[in-house]
């Protein structure tokens, strides 16, 4: 590939291995030669992780969608008296799970909530205790920092026990959301009653100390700069640096149906989505996997993602509440044929994982 100026001189970094500068990250946003772009994410994918592309078949367990937080991109969450508002029981999330489990090759549970007002941690921490102990053989990957946070705040407790009880309780690995972008100033106007910034990334390096490996997210395409995007890429890569404790980074596109953005703030492009996900993988040079979550991107981009540096595209999910809310057109779920189906006709090598991709 031959290309000019300083996209050339970027280009030879990365053949050569070098890590990408912050500035080399802005001047990629300002690239509009997507089919170069993607070409080199792909071969930095190549290198990394060969052919294969991981999925897993998987329950989304979304608890309740009664929020405190009432974020302005959120189109989930309600407060206790709005229509349509929810709480599961355990019993709920029993049958739930238990409806799920007629596929055999279930390998693992997404369990992600509202920040309940009234519920306590040992609430929340009683889903987990019993879906594992009725549920032994499947992988729970539970809450995003932002909830442990969360259950830190209302229990007294510190982060580190928090994460201490949930583990024994059962919970495996972290989901990566609520990481939105890691800048207080769009914290401050978006999510102000979500943890900080900092907090996120105690959150994620407290579990890394203890054992539990974590995901991690950008949630793209609202008020941010694309230089707060690029920031928030150097600033996860340097807590990867630290601690090896993330397993996947996820991008999500910015849905604005039925959330307070929407009439100011239109839906991401798929040439955005492309650019976006291929430079993650060449800004995040020490992160193996990166996914393409397709029910935000649909099935189409997603498919297309894997040849710009993509080597997960999620799971079968069985149901999807919380970005259909937000107007996500693709389907609620999948089957384990149609998504190695999608990886196959994208010349790579489906992979199951065991519930934690």
């Amino acid at each position: 590939m031959f290309v000019r100026g300083e996209l050339e001189k970027i280009e030879r970094k990365v053949e050569r291995g070098e890590r990408l500068t912050r500035d080399d990250g802005l001047k990629l946003f300002s690239c509009n030669e997507l089919s170069w772009l993607g070409a080199l994410a792909d071969y930095v994918r190549k290198t990394i992780c060969g052919d294969a592309v991981y999925y897993n078949v998987n329950c989304h367990v979304n608890l309740t969608n009664i929020c405190r937080a009432r974020c302005k991109f959120c189109a989930f969450g309600r407060g206790a008296d709005s229509a349509g508002a929810y709480a599961m029981t355990i019993d709920d999330a029993i049958q739930l799970v238990e409806e799920a489990s007629r596929d055999p090759h279930l390998s693992g549970l997404h369990i992600v909530s509202g920040l309940h007002p009234t519920w306590t941690f040992e609430h929340y921490l009683s889903f987990v205790e019993v879906l594992h102990e009725k549920f032994p053989r499947l992988h729970i990957k539970g809450f995003t920092s932002v909830e442990i946070q969360h259950f830190a705040d209302i229990s007294g407790l510190s982060v580190e026990d928090v994460l201490r009880r949930l583990k024994a309780a059962g919970l495996e690995t972290i989901a990566g959301g609520g990481a939105e972008i890691l800048c207080d100033r769009v914290r401050n106007l978006l999510c102000p009653k979500k943890c900080s910034a900092a907090q996120w990334l105690n959150v994620a390096r407290t579990a890394h100390k203890l054992g539990i490996r974590t995901n991690a997210s950008m949630l793209y395409g609202h008020i941010e700069t694309l230089a707060e995007r690029v920031d928030h890429l150097i600033t996860l890569r340097e807590l990867q640096d630290d601690t090896g404790g993330f397993q996947t980074f996820i991008c999500f596109p910015f849905l604005p149906k039925n959330t307070a953005l929407e009439q100011t703030v239109t839906q991401t492009t798929m040439w955005d989505d492309l650019r976006t996900i291929a430079i993650s993988r060449l800004m995040l040079d020490n992160f193996t996997n990166i996914k393409a979550y397709w029910v935000m991107l649909t099935v189409p981009v997603a498919q297309v993602a894997l040849s710009f540096g993509a080597n997960d595209i999620d799971g079968t999910i069985h149901r999807e509440n919380i970005l259909h809310d937000a107007g996500a057109t693709s389907p609620r779920a999948l089957t384990e044929d149609a998504i190695t189906k999608i990886i196959r006709d994208a010349g790579r090598v489906p992979y199951a994982v065991g519930g934690n991709s």
